[in-house]
């Protein structure tokens, strides 16, 4: 396995890690037995980051972790990552907001130690950035906790160029989480650039499109009720009309490997540089193999000229997501 690491903080991880939020209903039913075996298994097969955050589930993934994982806690980096918060109306009704409010951040943070039955967090991320609170505040909060010894570094996630070097400055950023996959190349025009130039790690999540670039979801009813997709723009029929044209190139690929569809797309995105950090979500022990896989596979520079002409910026149909959550991304 190889290693690589999380800016300029010396804490060495696996050149692929493992992003969480599937194991707690995000894309469809989870079960908490395959999903503690494919915590293990990965462990085992020498992935050494584990992703996960105080929202997915509403604290059930961190428990999931901190019950399978606490006896080997001393073997991989965690991360974990807090902003998300739901809120809700004396109606009844739910919504989705963030908090960044340094009493807020410390509470939070409390809550995930406690839940993933740990001393301290590897790496801690901001979630999103709260409009109602400089960013300066909520990395000041953030550093104390570094100092109080119960976090090691952090990270931001879907933040704009100018909040990452404001936030930098407050207190070093180890890694930028965003998404970023052959159909979302957007941040290589916009944060890519400033993590080379400050030493930021970038870690990708949803490399695999959500699914999509696997080449197994085509059509709206492959989807299964209570799926985040089900919502998303992505996935409406009209844009996986369009976006099942983008497969083609991957699949010619893919045949002249001998490998699936994944495993070209994380190869892909593992061939953007050494301070690219992917984290595939998998809640399978099948998909950890498989995707591990993409390790192995070396792509030729012409293959590589091939896949940046057939999904260019801007390539798939349909926005990230939808306008109540896409106003908290790329603050």
């Amino acid at each position: 396995m190889n290693h690589k690491t999380l800016g300029a903080t010396g804490i060495k991880v696996s050149a692929m890690g493992l992003g969480c939020w599937g194991m707690s209903g995000a894309y469809g039913p989870a079960n908490d037995a395959e999903s503690s075996a494919t915590l293990n298994q990965a462990l085992d097969m020498g992935l050494t980051l584990i992703d996960t955050a105080d929202s997915y589930g509403d604290g059930h993934n961190e428990t999931l972790i901190g019950q399978t994982l606490a006896h080997r806690r001393n073997t991989f980096v965690l991360a974990s990552k807090t902003g998300w918060v739901k809120r809700t109306a004396p109606d009844g009704q739910v919504t989705v907001g963030v908090d960044g409010r340094p009493e807020r951040i410390h509470a939070a943070c409390d809550a995930s130690l406690t839940r993933l039955r740990t001393d301290v967090i590897d790496l801690y991320y901001l979630h999103r950035i709260d409009p109602d609170v400089p960013v300066e505040e909520s990395m000041g909060a953030m550093a104390e906790l570094v100092a109080k010894g119960k976090v090691r570094s952090l990270g931001l996630s879907e933040v704009s160029e100018s909040t990452l070097r404001r936030a930098h400055a407050i207190h070093p950023i180890a890694a930028l989480q965003s998404e970023y996959s052959l159909w979302t190349r957007e941040p290589e025009l916009t944060v890519l650039p400033v993590c080379r130039e400050l030493g930021i790690a970038f870690v990708p999540f949803s490399p695999l499109g959500r699914g999509f670039l696997t080449g197994t979801v085509l059509a709206q009813n492959q989807i299964q009720p209570g799926d985040w997709r089900t919502g998303n723009p992505r996935f409406t029929s009209d844009n996986l009309a369009h976006n099942r044209t983008l497969l083609r190139r991957l699949e010619e690929i893919a045949e002249a490997h001998g490998a699936t569809f994944a495993q070209i797309a994380l190869a892909w995105v593992l061939a953007q540089g050494e301070q690219v950090i992917p984290i595939p979500g998998m809640k399978r022990r099948t998909h950890l193999v498989e995707n591990t896989a993409a390790l192995a596979i070396q792509l030729t520079p012409d293959e590589l000229v091939r896949l940046h002409t057939a999904f260019p910026v801007g390539a798939a149909a349909g926005e990230r997501y939808t306008p109540e959550v896409a106003r908290w991304a790329g603050r």
